[in-house]
């Protein structure tokens, strides 16, 4: 058995990486992870993030170092490949905007240096979602990809040393062009996963090529496996990370393309037996991640750690561990309970501050930060309130309750907004999550704040109050801030249906 915990600010020190989503994460030795880039809200990133392993610490290295047109390492991007060889980490192509890019750069993480690599050789394309591995110590290998006009499936090897490509002549038959699959060198072959291909289609085939290793004098040759056990779906841009005598393959979506709201997400655990050669399910404790795909796993002795990545709505910036039954958090709770008051002192603290008020110096800087870090949100401690939209100049509320009882609601009122609000809560108060359509989540949570609005704030109470009533701070406040219900994840549902019923007049 091995559970997922949500990584909390006790876990390390630092500041983690902003949310984003096509970005990589590459192993350096066994003391750092390397994330770099990706997009966020549109706007793609360039930015240097490192989680140092052995002090469990969060940093931003200062790099040197510049390219043909004199800025510092590469320009913003997402949707690229990055390898890790010794100490270097080796970037290529991805995507910034519409624009498919073909440039190659190393970054030494030993001194925090940028170069921009001029290679020679057979130069692949620009492209994005192609994906890469290391072959032994020396060499990359690297299939696939888009290049804004047709799916790929060319296979290029890179010589770190003499910073040739040379582009591998396969015979035989060889996979469907792709993008947004996986590769892993395991031993002598390159596995290959999934991906998108041409059409559209989304892939859960495996393929296996030989003839990488010059050593073995093999021919380049492709070949399909076909596995017995608990496959895979078929999916893209899921990850495939190796750990031990295992891969682990998490999340990616199926069908559509990655931006399509029709989009389904997933966030199993399945491994690729290297003993048995099999799938299998890893089995996990019932409380998973958001699902997602665009992310990045890595293995840090014997865990895993989950960043970021998207669900079609929402770019993700939390952090969660996968470790086995036997780690010291792994009985952790991932999530502080809906209905219970604050218990600890470190929360009894944070209620004084927020009774203070707004105050000068460092202790103030340093609490909103955390805050906001691990909520999610932007908290203003001056300003208590946000924009509450009236219920009878809410038309979604007001037309939802209205097809409950099946009116048509004119300006002359037919259905008041009274009659509409009590109509809405007692439906409410009888849903479950499972039973909650997506298209009430909006007037929901207005509805939600309209309470907290009434009910606490508009007489003069504390934010120190407000959370003593009886609410899970974390959450009531993180709900409360919430401008738009796309920031809402899955996960959130079951916890804010809680606390609206909880806020209901009996």
């Amino acid at each position: 058995m091995h559970y997922w915990v949500r990584a909390s600010s006790s876990d390390f020190g630092g500041t983690p990486p902003q949310p984003r989503s096509g970005h990589t994460a590459v192993n350096i030795g066994k003391s750092k992870v390397v994330v770099f880039g990706g997009l966020l809200d549109k706007k793609f990133l360039s930015d240097i993030v490192v989680y140092d392993t052995d002090n469990k610490l969060w940093f931003q290295p200062e790099c040197s170092g510049c390219g043909s047109d004199g800025q510092v390492g590469p320009s913003p991007r997402a949707f690229h490949i990055a390898v890790a060889i010794d100490c270097n980490m080796f970037i290529f192509g991805g995507r910034s905007g519409s624009k498919r890019l073909g440039d190659f750069w190393v970054l030494d993480t030993d001194i925090w240096q940028w170069s921009e690599l001029t290679s020679f050789g057979d130069l692949p394309s620009p492209r994005d979602f192609a994906a890469a591995s290391a072959i032994g110590n020396r060499k990359i290998v690297m299939y696939g990809g888009w290049d804004g006009k047709k799916w790929l499936s060319d296979v290029y090897v890179m010589d770190t040393m003499s910073l040739e490509w040379t582009e591998l002549s396969v015979t035989g038959s060889i996979p469907p062009p792709r993008c947004g699959h996986t590769v892993t060198m395991v031993e002598k072959r390159l596995l290959v996963y999934g991906g998108r291909g041409g059409g559209g289609p989304i892939m859960g085939d495996l393929w296996a090529l030989k003839g990488l290793i010059e050593e073995e004098n093999e021919m380049p040759a492709w070949t399909q496996l076909k596995l017995p056990g608990q496959a895979p779906p078929p999916c893209c841009g899921h990850t495939i990370t190796s750990g031990g005598l295992h891969l682990l393959l998490f999340g990616g979506h199926g069908t559509g393309g990655w931006l399509s709201r029709y989009d389904i997400y997933y966030n199993d655990c399945i491994v690729l037996d290297r003993v048995s050669a099999q799938w299998k399910r890893l089995p996990t404790s019932t409380e998973l991640p958001p699902a997602r795909a665009y992310h990045s796993l890595n293995c840090i002795g014997s865990r895993y750690l989950l960043f970021g990545g998207f669900d079609g709505k929402t770019t993700f910036g939390d952090l969660w561990w996968l470790v086995p039954e036997d780690d010291p958090i792994a009985k952790r709770p991932t999530t502080l309970s809906p209905v219970s008051p604050p218990q600890n002192k470190d929360m009894a603290s944070e209620n004084d501050y927020f009774q203070s008020g707004v105050k000068e110096g460092q202790r103030e800087k340093s609490t909103v930060s955390d805050l906001q870090k691990r909520l999610g949100i932007s908290v203003s401690l001056a300003d208590k309130r946000i924009p509450i939209v009236d219920e009878s100049e809410d038309k979604e509320f007001m037309e939802l309750a209205s097809s409950l009882v099946g009116e048509t609601v004119s300006s002359n009122g037919q259905l008041s907004h009274n009659q509409a609000t009590l109509l809405l809560r007692d439906h409410w108060r009888k849903s479950t999550p499972s039973s909650l359509p997506l298209k009430e989540l909006g007037p929901l949570l207005r509805d939600y704040q309209r309470l907290i609005a009434h009910r606490h704030l508009e007489n003069g109470a504390s934010q120190k109050q407000f959370i003593e009533s009886g609410f899970a701070a974390k959450e009531a406040y993180r709900f409360y801030h919430i401008k738009n219900v796309h920031q809402l994840r899955l996960d959130d549902i079951p916890h804010l249906l809680a606390e609206y019923k909880r806020l209901l007049p009996e």
